[in-house]
């Protein structure tokens, strides 16, 4: 149990370390994820979509038609690669998905209340009638001096 104790006070820290840290897992897990749309998911889509490539779909600037992305950038030719942008979109959302997992995760983990608010008794003003704080010495609606019997309050009366 302490191992999972300081495992989680160690993700909870927001220095420079847990940031570097946090870079190097993002850029390995992005790697991942690029790997799991490119090779996994969109083959069986492309598969459903007249047996495409998603790498392969791109509109030549020049008019030409080429067999593939690869021949048509050897052949120096400018292209709009929007199957690369469909599977970068899809590795977006993937990850961010994850994303937003491991935080939701994590807002879990942390303590309720950890800088509790004290919560601030209220009493109205005796000259304009709004709320205050009950240890006010001026009105900050209407800067009226309160005197020691409004500070103290209606039980404690000063003689």
């Amino acid at each position: 149990m302490g191992l999972f104790k300081e495992f989680r006070q160690f993700t909870m820290k927001g220095n420079a370390v847990d940031i570097g840290v946090g870079v190097v897992l993002g850029a390995a897990f992005s790697t991942v994820i690029d790997s799991l749309v490119r090779d996994i998911l969109l083959p069986p889509i492309g598969m459903l979509y007249s047996k495409m490539n998603f790498e392969n779909l791109y509109i030549s600037l020049n008019g030409q038609t080429y067999p593939s992305l690869l021949e048509a950038k050897e052949a120096g030719v400018p292209t709009i690669n929007y199957g690369l942008f469909i599977s970068a979109c899809v590795q977006f959302l993937i990850i961010l998905f994850v994303v937003f997992l491991i935080v939701r995760q994590a807002n879990r983990w942390k303590k309720p209340n950890q800088h509790p608010k004290v919560a601030m008794s209220k009493k109205e003003c005796p000259y304009c009638c709004l709320a205050i704080p009950v240890k006010a010495i001026i009105c900050p609606h209407c800067s009226s001096s309160l005197g020691a019997e409004e500070r103290i309050g209606p039980r404690w009366r000063i003689k």
